[in-house]
Order: structure tokens, then C-alpha cells, then sequence
């Protein structure tokens, strides 16, 4: 699946704030989109569009930064390396979320309440109500704020509440919801896959290796921005906190590929060309 130009530079920026810096100027981001086959037009169209829409900003002639448009989104991704400190220990309620009929609202508006919902780890118990298991810090008025935080104005977030004394046929449905076996594995698996990474990675051309490293860092830390956060006994929660290890050291170590090549201003060969794979971008 190929990026598109603006999700690689919100991407690429978002990375840039975690590195301490305010944004990225335009000699860094077209070698660095050209890297997955992005044209320098394009990613010139992508800014100028990105600023007009409020997700970018330009703080001086030739430099972008996020702007207030993708700033909710951006801090919500960024609680990733925050995942201990994210959860509490479960008592056995659930939080809920009713999500009232409204009729008429836009595609893409239910796209991204689709999107915020997944992202908090709500799922369909019934039709118009979800749930999580209440382990979240914050309890249900965090969950609220983050939730409406994600939204875009005038997009109802329903009526969130913490739902106790379930019937022990609905308690068990409940605990259902999640495919547990399906997280553990991905939890094992992906960190295996970025282990490999790591260890043949120093062989790897400085281009090469920067392209990989966020194709597998943006598809690793998506996965623990979609994550559930479920409590044990339905996930293992040892094997998830050993991925998000992995991902933080996968990430440091990528961050120190990408201050290289942004330093070294190197263009790839053959920047038309396409990459060969690409991964889902964090926040999709």
C-alpha cells in the first residue's frame, strides 16, 4: 500500500516533535518523502494543502510543523510510550459508550468516529452500545474527554457511563469481544520481527535502512495505538508489555537512522520508483 504525500509528512513530523525538534523544513522533507517514491510536486501540493486545512503549519518561510488540525490526533498517538501509565487494574466493570441514531452525518465524519472509537479500544456489544473493560486511567471522564477530543466539532459522542452487574451470560459475551489470541500472537510475532531488524540492520545502506525503519515502525506503533489495553486474564499483558519494549527500542534506534540521513541530505537513486511495500500509517 503506498502513502500518500501528507501522511508521510504528518508522519515524518510527528517523528520530528519526538526527536525535541518544532518541525522540518522543505530540504528535509522532499528527499525524506521521495524515499517512498513521493514527487517533489506533489509533496509541495501536500503542504500547501496541509496548511489550508489546518494540519500544518508554517512557522517560518520553508519549515512546517503540526498544526492545530492534527494536534488532538497527534497527542493521542503519542501516548504509546505511555502504555504503563495508561491502564489501572481491572475491578470486573466495563465503561460504555451509547452512541445515539443521527441520521445524516457525513461519511467521513463516521469514518473518523469509527476510527476514535477503535483507537480507545470500544467494541460493539450491541447495536448502538460499546464497551471496554474500566482499566483505563481516568475512568469513564477520561475515556469522555479523549473521545470527544478525537472527534470533529458537531460530531455527537455519545453518552459514555460505567456499566456494572452484567448477567453472567452478557459478562461472558462481553469478554468475547476481543480475539485475545489474536493480540498475543501479534505481540510475539511482531516484536520477533523487529528484533531480526535490529540485528542485520547496521549491514544496511543509510537509505535503505531509514525507508525500512519507518515502514516497520509506523506498522509496529499502529498496533499499539489501536491496542485494546485489555486487562489480563483476556490478553497476556506481560507479552504486550514486552512488544511495547521492543517497539521503544525499535523506535530509538530509528530515530537515530533517520537523524543520519536527514543530516547526511542524501536523495535516493531513483526516487520515482515506487517502494516495494508500505505500511499502514499510525493513525489509519
Amino acid at each position: 500500500m503506498r502513502l500518500h504525500a501528507r501522511s508521510l509528512i504528518l508522519g515524518l513530523l510527528l517523528g520530528s516533535e519526538s526527536q525535541g525538534r518544532d518541525g522540518l523544513g522543505v530540504s528535509e522533507l522532499l528527499p525524506s518523502c521521495a524515499l517512498f517514491g513521493a514527487s517533489a510536486n506533489g509533496v509541495r501540493v501536500a503542504l500547501a494543502r496541509g496548511v489550508s486545512a489546518g494540519l500544518l503549519v508554517s512557522p517560518r518561510r520553508g519549515h512546517y510543523a503540526l498544526g492545530p488540525g492534527a494536534r488532538a490526533l497527534a497527542d493521542d498517538v503519542g501516548r504509546w510510550r505511555e502504555l504503563s501509565g495508561l491502564m489501572v487494574d481491572w475491578s470486573g466493570r466495563w465503561i460504555a459508550v451509547h452512541m445515539r441514531a443521527a441520521p445524516g452525518i457525513p461519511r467521513p465524519a463516521t469514518r473518523l468516529r469509527s476510527r476514535a472509537c477503535s483507537m480507545l479500544g470500544l467494541a460493539a456489544f450491541e447495536r448502538g452500545l460499546l464497551l471496554r473493560p474500566d482499566n483505563l486511567a481516568g475512568g469513564a471522564a477520561g475515556l469522555r474527554r479523549r473521545l470527544g477530543a478525537l472527534l470533529p466539532a458537531g460530531v455527537d459522542a455519545g453518552t459514555v457511563f460505567v456499566l456494572d452487574g452484567l448477567s453472567a451470560a452478557d459478562e461472558s459475551r462481553a469478554r468475547t469481544l476481543w480475539d485475545g489470541e489474536r493480540l498475543d500472537a501479534g505481540y510475539r510475532e511482531t516484536s520477533a520481527g523487529l528484533e531480526r531488524w535490529l540485528a542485520a540492520s547496521a549491514r544496511l545502506p543509510l537509505a535503505r535502512a531509514a525507508k525500512e525503519s519507518f515502514e516497520l515502525g509506523r506498522s509496529a506503533i499502529r498496533r499499539l495505538v489501536f491496542d485494546p489495553l485489555l486487562p489480563a486474564p483476556l490478553v497476556d499483558a506481560s507479552a504486550r508489555q514486552r512488544f511495547a519494549a521492543t517497539v521503544m527500542r525499535f523506535d530509538d534506534a530509528g530515530q537515530a537512522i533517520w537523524r543520519r540521513f536527514l543530516a547526511s541530505g542524501r536523495h535516493p537513486a531513483d526516487p520515482a520508483r515506487p517502494p516495494v511495500s508500505l505500511a499502514m500509517e499510525a493513525s489509519r
